[in-house]
């Protein structure tokens, strides 16, 4: 990645304060609640106003550290977009401390909690419109993740997650979940590493959460190259995934337009891919002109028609969302700013902040503690490949990086207006404003119409 010395260790996140907002109460109590049983635990006799929520939710703030897949990679190599909190409190404990009229409690580094400390699927189809869809929508299409290495609790850890929230079970036995190397081997995997196994843990839920009916595809690559999970592109394509999602980038080069077309030009395929949790700067292969990259905000609960509200993700000058005008990349014929002479990054965005972060379910290694949550980039690429997928098999000739495009400006898109992920000098490279912009680009899912062809 860009900004971080390479033989750093883990880099801990600062205090991110999130901005008040009241809280919708419709929404709030839907939130996260998988289940009656859960929506049962989550709520209690106290009548909360929606003023209390806001204010308990203003205090929520964490600490986190890259996961270990996310060091500075070598030349030729890519790291991961995940972020792991490791300390504080989140909006969702905020959140439901308010509803439970208790003090919320506190996560502590490493350790083992019972219940989901993020937001899980009722909250990620609130936030984007999604709840029709997600019931109705998905069944037969396949989303495919691809990672480096292999996560040996993979379909355990995915299965338990379902469970808690209710969703349908997806496993190998029921033909839902696969998971092959890029060869497309089920029984010669990757070496494991835990690192990288937090990174698909995070995958896998995003697409529950946001089309529990998808099919799964994970394609684990044996090295984090680029040249490997390259080919676990290709592979999962090869496999008949029409949407793929790569949580991974590393620093821009004069090879990338190589890239481009032996591993992520693939029309009728919606890529997508993070656009990097180091602030403003371009990564690849979010800036690959064939792909969706996609940006990170901070998502809060509001008072608004909608019950949500976003601002552009940023920790520091060296930690939020990635975005910026490529180096290499050739500008793909539906942008059409006119500053950026090549590619600009992002197109779209979703949840990102740590601090509004999502929660996973990991066991695997020495951060495979059970319940979690994340933030960063890697969480809002799986789900802007999901809501694709939800929005039905792109065109056979289209690239689906243009769809967003078509709806710019319109009501299927939440125009994200406030923020930054740096200083640049032009502005909407790393601020956000009304239309488009690089942190966010045209704004976070409102259903799936911006989706589809």
């Amino acid at each position: 990645m860009r900004t971080s010395p390479p033989n750093s260790p883990h880099i801990r996140g600062n205090w991110r304060r999130i901005g008040s907002a009241a809280a919708a109460t419709a929404a709030l109590l839907i939130a996260g609640l998988g289940t009656a049983a859960h929506a049962s635990a989550a709520t209690t006799p106290h009548k909360v106003s929606a003023k209390t929520i806001a204010a308990q939710v203003a205090k929520a703030h964490v600490q986190y550290e890259k996961a270990a897949c996310g060091a500075t990679p070598k030349k030729g190599f890519a790291a991961c977009n995940a972020l792991r909190v490791t300390g504080g409190t989140t909006a969702f404990m905020e959140k439901q401390a308010a509803l439970k009229g208790v003090a919320p409690k506190t996560i502590s580094p490493k350790a083992a909690t019972d219940d989901p400390t993020g937001y899980g699927p009722s909250d990620i189809q609130s936030a984007y419109g999604l709840a029709d869809a997600a019931a109705a929508n998905g069944s037969g299409e396949t989303v495919a993740i691809v990672d480096a290495y292999d996560d040996p609790n993979a379909a355990a850890d995915l299965a338990t997650y379902r469970s808690y929230y209710g969703l349908s079970a997806c496993t190998v036995a029921n033909g839902c979940f696969k998971k092959v190397s890029q060869t497309g081997s089920t029984t010669s995997l990757p070496s494991a590493d835990s690192g990288w196994a937090g990174e698909e843990s995070l995958d896998l839920d995003m697409v529950s959460a946001t089309c529990p009916n998808c099919n799964i595809l994970l394609v684990e690559a044996k090295s984090a190259s680029d040249a490997n999970l390259g080919t676990a592109v290709n592979e999962a394509v090869k496999l008949g995934a029409k949407f793929v999602s790569n949580s991974y980038g590393g620093s821009e080069s004069s090879s990338d337009t190589t890239y481009d077309t032996s591993y992520y030009k693939h029309p009728g395929v919606a890529i997508t891919a993070s656009a990097g949790d180091e602030g403003y700067g371009a990564e690849y292969p979010a800036g690959s002109q064939y792909v969706t990259a996609v940006g990170g905000t901070a998502l809060s609960t509001s008072s608004n028609s909608r019950g949500w509200t976003e601002s552009v993700w940023k920790t520091s000058s060296t930690e939020g969302t990635g975005s910026g005008c490529s180096a290499y990349d050739a500008k793909p014929s539906w942008q059409t700013d006119t500053t950026c002479t090549k590619r600009m990054i992002a197109d779209v965005s979703a949840v990102a902040d740590p601090a509004t972060g999502v929660s996973v379910y990991d066991t695997y290694g020495a951060d495979g503690t059970g319940w979690g949550t994340y933030g960063g980039t890697s969480a809002s690429s799986p789900i802007i490949a999901s809501v694709y997928a939800l929005a039905g098999t792109p065109g056979s000739s289209d690239y689906p990086a243009s769809y967003p495009y078509a709806a710019a400006g319109t009501s299927a898109l939440n125009d994200v207006t406030s923020g930054n992920n740096g200083t640049c000098s032009t502005s909407y490279y790393c601020t956000a404003k009304s239309g488009y912009d690089g942190p966010t680009g045209w704004g976070t899912p409102e259903g799936i119409s911006a989706f589809t062809g």
